[in-house]
């Protein structure tokens, strides 16, 4: 990975970005006088500098390797996990369930993907963790809410374990003329849908008048959504050079990010929006909690894996 060139490239362009971001913000903020705008340029420049240390701690861990990287999302679905459960009650019954969820199945998740067995991979969580939730559950003798709770815990596992599995299992895949090379494949997944959240956003802020769904999310617009995902298919489609597509490859497969990752985070928000609060917490400054973050990954990543696996994998096999 260090002599890479094209990796190299990548993260220049990471930190680039950043770079022109936060000179950008700090001579808008500048040159802003009317007050009733500075609140969005404090909130741009938080997001910003959160964005300089959730790549820098990305970058760290793909550098320490395929480990390392695995062991980065085991604590991203550890931590999101853990906001999904507080915001969402559950009983004393729960307890032990919830011990297995956090403690068994979520690194056994991750685990599987560095024994490299794929077959257990995409049936563990949606199958055995399914049936293990209410089987510990209903020992407790509480048929309050069972369902509910029940279907709860399970929801929580599959959009923050199980979907969020599938980036770091974007290392193991073996595609044609690509070896040793996939960490390219998850920069760009990240990249993609990233960038898409940060164009929706500019493109909303400066040009967005009809709402898309105004209930549960105020600040989505139909320019925002189109404009955002236009810049970031040519964003994608210009990144081709560092993945196995072709240009017009990157931009189809860069709409199915963008796509699929608006939906994840309108869904997530809906969430939020049940439960009567803004965000998931406030871990993660200018921007709420971990699932905040990662809302659009969270449906984004399995649909780009089984793309990429199905159509660029050379084997079958993880």
């Amino acid at each position: 990975m260090i002599t890479d060139q094209e990796l190299q490239a990548c993260i220049l362009m990471i930190y680039g970005l950043l770079a022109a971001a936060t000179i950008i913000s700090f001579f808008l903020e500048k040159t802003i006088i009317a007050k009733r705008g500075m609140q969005t340029f404090i909130n741009i420049r938080q997001r910003i500098n959160s964005w300089w240390v959730m790549m820098t701690v990305l970058v760290v861990a793909i550098f320490l390797g395929k480990i390392g990287t695995i062991i980065l999302f085991a604590l991203i679905s550890f931590l999101a996990l853990r906001e999904y459960i507080t915001m969402t009650p559950t009983r004393p019954a729960d307890h032990r369930a919830l011990f297995w969820v956090f403690f068994i199945l979520l690194p056994y998740q991750y685990l599987l993907i560095g024994l490299q067995w794929y077959g257990m991979f995409s049936i563990f969580i949606p199958v055995y963790a399914f049936l293990i939730v209410p089987m510990r559950s209903v020992l407790k003798d509480d048929f309050d809410r069972f369902l509910e709770r029940t279907a709860k815990i399970q929801w929580g596992m599959m959009v923050c374990v199980y979907f969020i599995s599938h980036i770091p299992a974007l290392l193991y895949l073996e595609v044609d003329n690509f070896q040793g090379s996939n960490v390219k494949l998850l920069l760009f997944l990240i990249l993609v849908s990233q960038m898409n959240d940060v164009f929706q956003y500019m493109v909303g802020k400066t040009s967005g008048k009809t709402k898309i769904a105004p209930a549960i999310s105020p600040n989505k617009t139909v320019e925002g959504f189109v404009g955002g995902m236009i810049l970031a298919v040519l964003f994608g489609s210009m990144l081709w050079w560092a993945t196995p597509f072709t240009k017009f490859q990157a931009a189809v497969i860069s709409a199915a990010i963008c796509l699929v990752g608006f939906f994840g985070d309108l869904t997530m928000s809906a969430i939020k929006r049940d439960r009567g609060v803004k965000d998931y917490s406030n871990l993660i400054r200018g921007h709420g909690g971990m699932l905040d973050r990662i809302d659009s990954l969270c449906f984004a990543a399995p649909v780009y894996f089984h793309i990429v696996r199905y159509y660029f994998s050379s084997t079958q096999n993880f």
